[in-house]
């Protein structure tokens, strides 16, 4: 890093997954909707309407806050945070400031194969704002609109310390934060569709121990735009201190398109926002009772389910990292374990095959028709050496397509299986009598030609052989012609 000590904290705004807005009935399905049809007075900030909080909200951004370890507050307080923009409607966005969710949190992820922790400052919750449209159908040139389906959406956000050292850093925290919330299904995570979003701020100095000037870059919309949006600022602060230029306090845009940052404003403070308690809405104390019952809906983590799988299941950590980042996925693996106990079969179907499926079907596990009891019912079909494996590739496909299990696709296609041996024979010896080229470079020493002698063997029997036995008998047969 040029030399220079590299200091980053993030800012992640999550939507939580809840089905009407933090404040009115409004629905929170806007994705694709016509513009302002998800709308109220309320959302809309029209004067004389009044916010209720929906206390899904609240038990969201709790179970966030004790699931990263957090101190919960006994009392939480919405503050007004004012400042004009045209998708904020009532001109201040209803937050929280010295009354938040939780304090003191952790967040420990994985950077290179070793554990790293950083500090949460703070989890709160406030509104998001609107949107404002600068293209699109009916728009003529320089014009922009707004559009406020997504105002008054829930939003958890987390605070972390400056802890950071390197983008790379703060892309695998990150990822980390968006796995944690799908896992406690507080939020969707999605960051192309804008339900996570990432503020950082990051500082350059050169002494060890100290922060340089922070500087804030937004409009991050992809891991690879944090990765990339924090590495063209490393290079540019360094650029700038080594010419022993001032580096200004500023809020910076990530342009995608052109891979640099610009200048948005000047770097605002807390005290710039005159913060005030909102006269809407009181005060609320949050009781032991509800804490107990959030703390027993927590489920666990992924690196604790990382290292749970490496060690009960003796996968690999890629594997394992594989496997857990996706709740879905490693829950299916576990419910297949109950009917088929071979973490390693089944693990390595789940990868590949199944892996495989998903991505050309643009799937995920828990869309797709085949479930763990099906995929453990043909592996013990595979097992017992009933099918073969290019038998069970071709099955699994008609389960992904269809749905049905195993034995109704075998039935319905009318598959057998060529497990005898004298069958089998009469396959190989006219193979062997196609084939008399590479029956004699096998005889002349060379091993190539024995496995495309099983590969003929395999195709002319449509895959409905063992491969070890055609192996078996087709060595027996060249052996007694030789």
């Amino acid at each position: 890093m040029a030399g220079y000590n590299v200091t980053i904290g993030i800012e992640v705004h999550c939507h939580l997954s809840t089905q009407a807005k933090m404040f009115c009935r409004c629905g929170t399905d806007y994705i694709g909707k016509e513009p302002n049809s998800l709308t109220c007075p309320v959302c809309l900030g029209i004067p004389g309407s009044l916010p209720v909080l929906n206390r899904k909200v609240l038990e969201l951004a709790l179970k966030a806050a004790l699931a990263l370890d957090c101190d919960i507050l006994p009392r939480v307080v919405f503050h007004r945070k004012n400042y004009f923009y045209p998708d904020l409607p009532k001109g201040y966005q209803i937050s929280q400031y010295d009354f938040p969710i939780g304090v003191n949190g952790i967040i420990r992820y994985e950077v290179g194969g070793l554990i790293r922790e950083i500090r949460i400052k703070r989890v709160h919750t406030e509104e998001d704002a609107g949107k404002l449209v600068h293209q699109g159908e009916g728009f003529r040139f320089a014009q922009s609109g707004v559009d406020y389906n997504r105002s008054g959406i829930p939003l958890v956000e987390i605070v972390t310390e400056p802890d950071l050292t390197s983008p790379e850093e703060a892309r695998e925290c990150l990822m980390m934060l968006r796995t944690i919330v799908r896992y406690l299904e507080v939020s969707d995570g999605n960051m192309e569709e804008g339900s996570l979003r990432c503020d950082a701020n990051i500082s350059l100095s050169n002494t060890p121990g100290e922060m340089g000037v922070k500087v804030e870059v937004k409009n991050m919309n992809s891991f690879r735009s944090v990765y990339r949006a924090l590495q063209f600022e490393v290079e540019r602060q360094s650029s700038i201190l080594r010419s022993n230029r001032p580096v200004i306090q500023e809020t910076r845009h990530w342009d995608e398109m052109k891979n640099v940052t610009v200048a948005a404003r000047g770097k605002e403070e807390a005290e710039d926002y005159r913060y005030f308690p909102d006269p809407d809405l009181l005060p609320m104390n949050i009781s032991d009772a509800l804490l107990t019952e959030i703390r027993a809906s927590l489920t666990e983590m992924p690196l604790h389910r990382k290292e749970r799988f490496m060690n009960d299941y003796e996968l690999t950590g890629n594997e394992a990292e594989i496997l857990v980042t996706n709740k879905n996925l490693a829950d299916f693996f576990e419910e297949c374990l109950k009917d088929f106990r071979k973490p390693r079969l089944v693990c390595n179907w789940v990868l590949t095959e199944i892996l495989r499926y998903l991505n050309e079907e643009g799937q995920e596990i828990n869309q797709s028709k085949l479930t763990p009891r099906m995929l453990a019912e043909l592996l013990r079909l595979l097992e017992k050496k009933e099918i073969s494996g290019t038998i069970a590739k071709n099955v699994l496909e008609d389960m992904f397509l269809t749905g049905s299990g195993p034995r109704e696709i075998i039935a319905r296609k009318g598959i057998s299986f060529i497990s005898n041996e004298k069958e089998l024979e009469k396959i190989v010896r006219e193979m062997i009598e196609k084939n008399p080229q590479s029956v004699a470079d096998y005889l002349s020493g060379k091993e190539k030609a024995f496995n495309f002698l099983v590969g003929a063997v395999m195709k002319a029997t449509r895959g409905q052989a063992s491969p070890e036995l055609v192996k078996t008998v087709l060595a027996r047969e060249l052996q007694a012609g030789g």
